[in-house]
């Protein structure tokens, strides 16, 4: 399976997981000159960017484990520019990360979701 395969697969999965935990996608994919965005989705009272790491080994670490510093960053980035150019969006936001195991059929073997991954009081700091 190519790693683009992994990526749509993982990408698919993510949005029906986390419909299934009431998050409404508002947008996928959504690029700019500073990078790409997985998912755009609102829960609640937050805009909500969501990446998606997924992988078919774990050969080089865990989805979450692929995350580095200068993605953090970008990731940083891309939210402030969509929340400067985009009008009537909830006020508070977050990124999220949903990490992805699948198996040698491509099925998910493990789906996790980590609320505010990225930022000042997140899992993975900056």
């Amino acid at each position: 399976m190519s790693r683009q395969e992994v990526g749509k697969l993982g990408e698919k999965a993510a949005r029906k997981f986390l419909k299934k935990r009431g998050y409404r996608i508002r947008e996928v994919s959504f690029r700019c000159r500073h990078g790409e965005i997985d998912i755009i989705a609102q829960q609640k009272d937050y805009l909500v960017f969501v990446e998606v790491r997924t992988k078919s080994n774990l050969d080089f670490g865990t989805p979450e484990e692929s995350i580095t510093q200068a993605k953090k960053r970008k990731l940083i980035s891309l939210a402030l520019a969509y929340t400067s150019t985009h009008q009537n969006l909830p006020s508070l936001w977050r990124i999220d990360v949903v990490a992805i195991e699948l198996d040698d059929k491509g099925k998910p073997k493990r789906i996790e979701l980590i609320e505010n991954a990225i930022g000042q009081d997140s899992r993975f700091n900056c």
